[in-house]
């Protein structure tokens, strides 16, 4: 199967599926004598980790991290690292009833299609239990970025309920099971979802993702520019429709002079903009600004409301989903999203030092 590997010169490749014995990521292209320990990739795992609130799947995943080669005494040596994520609490069982069906939303019949197989527990190599590896590649990442590079994400909307900025507060993102800026919008949420949850329905949601301390100059035109891999690489995770930079699809309805990021010289020469409407990118190339992702997650497609689908005969037929599935999967896809900015990022930052002028 291709189309396992992401990135350039900091590129990694994950395997596994949602059912194995377990899942894994092999980061190629880190360089050699940064501080690295299993220490330090776990924390970022444990805030994707299943089961940490009844807004989540309930399945109980540990997702302990084993480094299985790359490091040495602590610090990288330069070759492939190779991360391993055990599988725990696979229940198999809950998908017997559907292995002839297809279910709606899910990539059962174009993986079936594709490969003229496809493993039905839980959806195999398409489930989102595999972005565990991704989040895993990016705590390796943000060590290649280094500690003056900062990568934060947040849950910026719920179905049609939006945080109000005026009162975003990035400290309150870990003060509630949303990853919300917004401490009475995470409240509404919370009642909201309830709600979701026990219809047996589920609801989409926005991901915003913001880097700071990004030097300028970070990205390649045309067709590598930083603006377009990040927006590949958010529409790589599992549920994502759409991805907008900066002001994005709101540019549409802007005059030329309300959209445009004007500069002023600060007192070291060097411009300063008096807006980031652009997201930190102009050109495909980063302005020095924060970059500023956001993207859209659909519902989670399994519910406990009977849809209707065909079955590998192709007789129409009717499915209920059981098992445990997350009311809202855009919850646990904002670490998902700052493992990939942080791997975009890596990526362009190796890539602009070996050409960087002077």
């Amino acid at each position: 199967m291709a189309g396992n590997s992401f990135g350039t010169l900091f590129r990694f490749t994950t395997w596994g599926e949602s059912h194995g014995p377990a899942i894994g990521v092999v980061v190629d292209g880190c360089p050699s004598l940064l501080s690295l320990t299993e220490a330090d990739i776990q924390p970022w795992l444990d805030k994707r980790r299943p089961g940490q609130s009844r807004y989540t799947t309930q399945r109980q995943e540990p997702d302990q991290v084993r480094i299985l080669s790359g490091v040495f005494e602590g610090q990288t040596t330069g070759t492939p690292l190779s991360l391993m994520i055990e599988n725990t609490d696979q229940r198999s069982k809950d998908y017997s009833e559907i292995a002839s069906k297809f279910r709606p939303g899910h990539a059962d019949y174009t993986y079936w299609k594709k490969y003229g197989i496809r493993d039905y527990r839980g959806g195999g190599r398409s489930s989102a239990r595999e972005t565990a590896c991704r989040v895993a590649a990016g705590a390796v990442a943000r060590k290649v970025l280094g500690d003056g590079v900062t990568v934060r994400g947040a849950l910026v909307q719920m179905g049609p309920h939006k945080v109000d900025r005026s009162r975003w507060d990035w400290a309150e993102v870990d003060n509630n099971p949303f990853f919300c800026p917004d401490p009475q919008a995470a409240a509404e949420w919370a009642d909201y979802l309830d709600g979701i949850r026990k219809s047996g329905s589920s609801i989409g949601a926005v991901v915003e993702v913001v880097a700071s301390g990004l030097p300028a100059g970070l990205g390649d035109p045309l067709y590598d520019k930083l603006d377009g891999d990040l927006a590949r690489a958010m529409m790589t995770i599992n549920a994502v429709k759409g991805v907008e930079i900066g002001n994005g699809f709101e540019a549409a309805t802007l005059t030329g002079e309300q959209n445009a990021d004007e500069m002023r010289a600060g007192p070291d020469g060097e411009p300063e903009f008096r807006s980031n409407l652009a997201g930190g990118i102009l050109g495909g190339i980063s302005t020095g600004q924060d970059v500023v992702v956001r993207f859209a997650v659909k519902p989670t497609s399994s519910i406990l409301t009977p849809r209707q689908t065909v079955d590998l005969q192709g007789k129409d037929t009717d499915i209920l989903t059981k098992g445990r599935h997350d009311p809202c999967v855009g919850i646990r896809a904002v670490p998902v999203g700052e493992a990939m900015m942080a791997c975009v990022l890596a990526d362009h930052l190796l890539r602009h030092r070996a050409y960087a002028r002077g």
